[in-house]
């Protein structure tokens, strides 16, 4: 059986695909009947046959909750970003899927699904399935399947017939990525090709991406553009300031800034909730059109900025100590990334690096560099990217063996500089 490992394609060009199924319903029969299967599953199979069954999804289950109405899926399309980015993804996708009678299919991150086109026959197939707009399609409603797996795993997934954990669904073969908002790291759904398992081929799974990723940069270009309007918005706001100042916005990207030095984000500023910037202080965000001023309110002016672990706390934090002290708590995966780049001093880390240290491969860059901007939506400027450090006048108190052993537990990453 090919790909015994835990990569993305289900199959080679030279998989023989009748034998590959017949394998693998070996494989599922066995596992159903709590015998070790002969066959091995790749591994992004077997943890997710671990999660539908804890689940108690039935394997011969038909029975689906009834798709959300009209109204309600026109309302998701409506407030979805990827709404934004559609035309693209259908002009590199839906002709494509068309030919290869194949359905294009997006999701929401929470599963649900938004739009579905492509091969008219194959969308009557899906109809049959319940895999309509306005479906649940996670693995807890559906079982293994590349878009409730995507979501899952936070990565890109193709699967082939009875890699399906419901038999319903073994005539079918899927590929699926996750899209995610680039300026924030959020997942925004999973875009996903799916269409008769003789049709499965390698290739689908570079297609895919590469509509993604393109989608994502279509994402960006409007961010970029919404940016440019805010800076025509910030001239004269700045101009009137006597003082260091930013304009950002919603996001706390910098739209434009005087008396400071050039810097891309901040932490996301909050309607009456004062932040500490890096170089500029306590400020409290005043609003204007669309987004937010940043200036000192501290009258002692800005001061030296620390930065140092506080685990002994419930919950455990970052704590930025300036003129006060700034407490963030923060998820064990966000401590362990901020540990990392302490430690690693000003040479930093890039994305594989942190990968290889929290993952033992280098394989998950997607999720770290979107840990790494989930993360400086609470640090902001605090954080520099490419590579990935801590702000160059930050001070750091390097995290102790305590607190890697805190963090890591038994596979204690050593935290020290790297070269």
């Amino acid at each position: 059986m090919p790909h015994a490992d835990d990569g993305v394609c289900a199959v080679t060009r030279s998989t023989d695909l009748r034998q590959h199924a017949r394998l693998l319903h070996q494989a599922h029969d066995a596992r159903l009947s709590g015998s070790r299967p002969t066959t091995p599953l790749r591994r992004v199979v077997s943890r997710s046959w671990d999660r539908v069954l804890s689940y108690g999804v039935a394997p011969d289950g038909r029975t689906l909750d009834d798709p959300a109405p009209p109204e309600i899926v026109e309302q998701r399309r409506a407030a979805s970003p990827i709404a934004g980015v559609l035309p693209q993804l259908r002009a590199s996708l839906t002709a494509v899927a068309e030919d290869a009678e194949h359905v294009m299919v997006i999701t929401a991150a929470d599963g649900f699904v938004l739009w579905r086109e492509g091969a008219v026959r194959v969308g009557r197939l899906a109809d049959s399935l319940g895999f309509l707009p306005g479906a649940d399609w996670t693995e807890a409603s559906v079982g293994t399947n590349a878009i409730g797996t995507a979501l899952a795993e936070h990565a890109s997934v193709q699967l082939f017939s009875a890699e399906h954990f419901v038999r319903a669904q073994h005539p079918w073969t899927c590929t699926a990525s996750p899209i995610h908002d680039p300026r924030t790291g959020e997942m925004l759904g999973v875009v996903d090709l799916s269409g008769p398992a003789p049709t499965v081929h390698p290739t689908t799974v570079a297609l895919v991406h590469t509509a993604v990723r393109l989608a994502e940069t279509g994402l960006w270009a409007a961010h970029e553009t919404r940016l440019e309007s805010l800076r025509a918005v910030a001239a004269p706001v700045l101009a009137r300031q006597t003082g260091p100042a930013l304009v950002v916005d919603d996001h706390g990207w910098v739209a434009a800034a005087t008396g400071l030095a050039p810097r891309d984000r901040v932490g996301v500023p909050r309607a009456g909730e004062a932040m500490l910037i890096h170089g500029l202080g306590a400020c409290l965000p005043d609003r204007v059109p669309g987004g937010w001023l940043l200036r000192p309110s501290d009258a002692t002016g800005p001061s030296r900025t620390r930065l140092r672990l506080d685990l002994a706390a419930d919950p455990p934090a970052v704590l930025v100590e300036g003129h006060e002290v700034w407490r963030h708590a923060l998820g064990r995966r966000h401590l362990q990334i901020v540990a990392l780049l302490m430690a690693a001093g000003s040479a930093g880390l890039d994305a594989a690096a942190i990968s290889r240290a929290l993952y033992d491969d280098a394989d998950h860059l997607v999720t770290v560099r979107a840990e790494l901007s989930r993360l400086r939506r609470v640090l902001g400027g605090l954080l520099a990217a490419r590579p990935y450090r801590i702000a160059p006048g930050v001070e750091v108190l390097p995290p102790t063996a305590a607190d890697t052993a805190h963090l890591f537990g038994a596979r204690a990453t050593p935290l020290q500089p790297w070269p």
